[in-house]
């Protein structure tokens, strides 16, 4: 009886979610559904202490990024960058793809993905308004690369995080196995998406030059200080790693470095740095975790575990990558993931790693497969821009197994890379 709850509430958590009715906050889905996991005992309170305090570096980081991307936002570090894209790019939609890929790249690997869904793709709209080019095949690749390209640091990803410290990898060592699986899936969803790219409209070049769009993208004092400040809070991750500080305490320092920066040039408020660090999604990853950890106990993780294959060969690799991208559309890529770590043996890296592979890159292929794509969804719906249903699921079609099986080729043809 207690599995058959356990799997009921992690249901409805997860649909309540996906559908968000009112646009009511996750939390309030999660929550009484983690109450109920703890008061009627459906995994002993040592089981979810244990799963709160594996998640508490995870969330600390969370939240610091979160404050530390609306620092770079009100910096105007992504305005800056659409008008630089906005120069590259031209008046050739294709272009704008590339562009778009490469800026859409570096920012989920820098601030992580949730950053491209909701404050990179504001500006690759209003770019593509003023040039007067069709928007989607720009658009939808801010949302194939907000998970596709979440690849490359631990701190990419809230999935990285969590995996991470089981990998047995330091952070450069991680970032040097997942650099060709990154460069793989890239490649193919931005080839994928450029062939899918229209002829530039012919009123482009007046609109574009009325429009200021070939502004030089110049920062000032304060932006170019927060610009370094980004550069030196990804080396310090790297050095973190050498001398085992953990990516939760560096990126803590820099929200409080960064945050300070901001409010005593008044740039924030103290209620928006408070509302950026979202604390209502930070008790929700809680309290899924919590609902999770239910599942598991009582055969979620067995299920998944005899459909994993053992091995570290290109087949069972990929065999793993296509189960975790199974799951994560199935009930999202943060449960998934959750589920996976309890199917998967710690310090087997080369599965783990293609399990992220897996719940990354599979997630495209849906609108529920991430919390990202929700947000970028919900971001375009707010801009009357959400591409067409057609759209996104022609390009999520071919992009998305293509890019499972470059990615997880470049794994196990360089393991050691």
């Amino acid at each position: 009886m207690a599995g058959v709850v356990s799997f009921v509430l992690l249901a409805v958590v997860i649909v309540l979610v996906t559908l968000r009715p009112g646009q009511t906050p996750e939390f309030v889905f999660a929550a009484p559904a983690a109450v109920v996991v703890v008061i009627f005992r459906l995994a002993p309170w040592s089981a979810v202490r244990r799963e709160l305090r594996f998640l508490a570096p995870t969330l600390v980081f969370l939240a610091a990024i979160f404050v530390i991307a609306d620092v770079a936002d009100a910096a105007g570090v992504f305005d800056a960058g659409g008008r630089v894209v906005a120069r590259m790019s031209g008046t050739s939609p294709r272009r704008l793809v590339l562009v778009v890929a490469m800026a859409a790249t570096v920012t989920t690997t820098v601030l992580s993905l949730d950053a491209t869904a909701v404050l990179l793709t504001p500006v690759v709209l209003r770019v593509a308004r003023a040039r007067r080019i069709r928007a989607e095949p720009a658009l939808l690749m801010t949302a194939q690369l907000a998970n596709g390209g979440s690849l490359l640091l631990p701190v990419s990803n809230l999935t990285n995080l969590i995996v991470f410290p089981l990998t047995g990898l330091t952070f450069a060592g991680f970032a040097l196995r997942m650099a060709l699986p990154l460069a793989a899936a890239v490649g193919v969803i931005t080839a994928v998406l450029a062939m899918r790219v229209g002829r530039p409209d012919t009123t482009a070049v007046a609109v574009a030059e009325s429009s200021g769009a070939s502004d030089t993208g110049t920062l000032d004092r304060f932006g170019r200080g927060i610009s370094l400040g980004l550069g030196v809070l990804l080396l310090a991750f790297f050095v973190g790693s050498l001398v085992d500080i953990a990516p939760s305490a560096i990126a803590a320092g820099g929200a409080v470095v960064l945050g300070g920066a901001a409010l005593v040039r008044r740039r924030l408020t103290p209620a928006r740095v408070a509302r950026a660090a979202s604390p209502a999604f930070v008790v929700f990853v809680s309290a899924l975790g919590v609902v999770v950890t239910a599942a598991t106990r009582h055969g979620l993780a067995d299920a998944v575990r005899h459909l994993l294959p053992s091995g570290t060969g290109f087949g069972p690799l990929l065999g793993v990558a296509l189960v975790a991208a199974v799951l994560a559309n199935a009930v999202n890529n943060l449960p998934a993931t959750l589920v996976l770590l309890g199917a998967l043996p710690s310090g087997a890296a080369a599965p783990l790693l293609a399990a992220l592979i897996g719940v990354n890159v599979g997630p495209n292929l849906t609108y529920t497969g991430s919390l990202a794509t929700l947000l970028w969804r919900k971001t375009l719906r707010g801009e009357a821009a959400e591409p067409s249903r057609r759209d996104f699921f022609t390009a999520a079609l071919i992009a998305t197994p293509l890019a499972l099986v470059a990615a997880i080729a470049a794994l196990h043809l360089f393991p050691t890379t």
